[in-house]
């Protein structure tokens, strides 16, 4: 009988920007402060209106185009004008080891050039969403923290938030080029920073990223094998079929029938 666990096929390691704790949350202030500190980082992005802010001591006034760094463990106290509106990232501290930490601490009140307002953005569209898909927004919680501390995401940050995007997607029309193009870095750089960071090449991993969703679909839904194909990515059933045949030793159906007996 086929063994249909998924840990059968371990992905390979992410990079470690990926793998950061992320809470995302969006308050409103009132005109009362409330002292308050914890042990997680904070970043502090407003939306709509003004936010005054205490940091230990340095007061700030934030507003969409400025916001803030709150390190571990920093009291802080905050209170906001009639209609504020803040994007609220918490970052647990497994993830202090990101270089943005050291700079972003020193600099607690930054602006938010057209970069990070974008990002910010996204990731309050983002949370609208319901769930928050967790690996997305971990990879372009990521880009955020570059572009505050560096201006620039780094290579690191932007492959990390590929990953995250392909696998919430892996049916879209992906391809090396367009994989470069949404990580902003070339064919060739993109193909170091795979073989460095996965051991693996964009390709390879891409079709590995298609054939786990296909196997959850056909596991977990009764949809026509021909219709999981494309939702994978797959051109067609025949397509999906040879790719399973060659890298799970299977076929779709077998699969299918597999996950079905051991779970009656």
């Amino acid at each position: 009988m086929l063994d249909c666990r998924f840990d059968r096929f371990p992905a390979p390691a992410v990079p470690l920007s990926q793998a950061i704790s992320v809470d995302l949350a969006i308050r409103s202030y009132g005109t009362i402060p409330d002292a308050d500190r914890h042990d997680f980082a904070q970043l502090v992005l407003p939306l709509a209106g003004e936010v005054l802010l205490d940091i230990d001591g340095r007061a700030g006034r934030l507003d969409p185009l400025h916001g803030a760094f709150v390190a571990p463990q920093a009291w802080h106290a905050q209170t906001g004008a009639q209609g504020n509106r803040s994007l609220i990232v918490d970052i647990g501290r497994g993830a202090l080891t990101h270089g943005a930490f050291e700079r972003l601490a020193e600099r607690p009140f930054t602006a938010l050039g057209p970069g990070a307002r974008k990002l910010v953005e996204y990731m309050g569209i983002m949370r609208a969403a319901q769930p928050v898909n967790a690996a997305l927004l971990q990879g372009w919680t990521g880009l955020l923290l570059d572009t505050l501390a560096f201006d620039t995401p780094q290579p690191h940050s932007r492959l990390a938030a590929l990953l995250a995007q392909v696998q919430a997607q892996p049916g879209l029309p992906w391809s090396t080029e367009s994989m470069a193009d949404t990580a902003r870095m070339s064919v060739s750089r993109l193909h170091a920073l795979f073989r460095a960071e996965l051991d693996t090449s964009p390709h390879a991993w891409l079709l590995q990223q298609r054939l786990d969703f296909a196997c959850r679909r056909l596991a977990d839904t009764r949809l026509p094998i021909a219709a999981v194909a494309l939702e994978a990515g797959f051109s067609d059933q025949s397509a999906l079929s040879r790719a399973m045949r060659r890298h799970r030793d299977t076929t779709p159906a077998l699969w299918r029938r597999s996950c079905a007996t051991q779970h009656t």
